[in-house]
């Protein structure tokens, strides 16, 4: 099946449904060669969009996607890359945890330098910063667009109150405006995306890049029986995901989802995958893979898109709110 593209929000720029990040992987699972073969097998499948942060790998992962860009040597315009902005490389005042005017426009300048780029198509707000006034935020980020070192900024896990104001804001001051949002959306996390933005999509033009369809792998299957060496949980740093993942009730639950996987002729990854690009408000799905073999199972969840009739998805609602 051929990436099907969608408008990233009320914008003209078009991404792929299934776009590629480098969250957790990337300097931790994946070394640069890996990189460079993981990115290529989706960049020739239709992948165009490439997701990063300044904080993943403390910086290594935008370095190393850098490199790969580089070695790759794709034309500028046929892929997309993001970079998000707020927990910082330092943890002095006013180098981490914080979305003021110094902060994002010293960030975005050494987000660029590691990159080796001249811009990135999208920028995020990595957070929301409660001791920043939001118009201080919105005035730097419209900064960074107006400078070319971003084309579109937007925010990730903001509540609904606080993209709005963010709009409404850069609106009253004709200023660039929040174009999309970061959420988390998978099966277990659906609330945020299906009720609480539900006014954003119509009124603000909002688009969704979304991120951990798989739950950090839960919905894969692979922590049904405990945790398996070398998976995200067993890393350093990672200890927090562990109760999450051996939680019962929610591996019962992917037990029975399996089932329904098993029908569909699909593996629960693709399942839950297919699931979260079925929402016409996500503009695409982040996935992630530390192998090749992975980004092309992940991309044939296209495949079981047309599957997900209503009255499968239905069914699906029935199996996870089971106890």
């Amino acid at each position: 099946m051929q990436m099907p593209y969608r408008r990233l929000g009320r914008s003209g720029l078009k991404v792929g449904l299934l776009s590629f990040g480098s969250w957790v992987s990337f300097g931790a699972q994946v070394n640069e060669q890996l990189a460079l073969e993981c990115m290529t097998a989706a960049y020739e499948k239709g992948v165009n969009f490439f997701d990063n942060a300044e904080a993943y790998a403390g910086g290594e992962s935008e370095r190393m996607m850098g490199k790969v860009l580089a070695q790759a040597g794709w034309p500028r315009q046929s892929y997309l890359v993001s970079t998000k902005l707020f927990w910082g490389l330092g943890d002095g005042v006013n180098m981490s945890n914080t979305l003021n005017r110094k902060y994002l426009l010293q960030a975005m300048d050494a987000s660029l330098d590691r990159f080796g780029l001249d811009f990135v198509d999208l920028v995020f707000c990595h957070r929301s910063d409660p001791e920043t006034p939001i118009e201080e935020t919105v005035w730097a980020m419209h900064d960074i667009i107006s400078r070319g070192q971003a084309l579109y900024w937007g925010t990730s896990e903001w509540s609904a109150d606080e993209f709005r104001a963010a709009f409404d804001i850069a609106e009253r001051h004709h200023l660039h405006k929040p174009l999309m949002e970061q959420p988390q959306y998978n099966l277990f996390n659906k609330e945020r995306v299906e009720l609480e933005y539900s006014r954003l999509y119509e009124d603000c033009g909002l688009g969704l890049t979304t991120w951990s369809p798989l739950a950090s792998g839960l919905l894969s299957g692979k922590y049904l029986d405990g945790i398996p060496a070398g998976s995200r949980a067993s890393l350093p740093g990672y200890e927090w995901l562990q109760d999450s993942l051996t939680d019962p009730k929610a591996n019962a639950a992917v037990r029975r989802l399996q089932a329904v996987a098993e029908e569909l002729q699909c593996s629960l990854a693709q399942l839950a995958i297919a699931w979260c690009a079925r929402n016409p408000h996500v503009s695409t799905v982040i996935t992630g893979a530390t192998s090749v073999q992975q980004v092309n199972e992940n991309l044939k969840s296209l495949e079981v898109l047309p599957k997900l009739t209503d009255a499968v998805c239905q069914r699906i609602d029935e199996v996870m709110r089971q106890d």
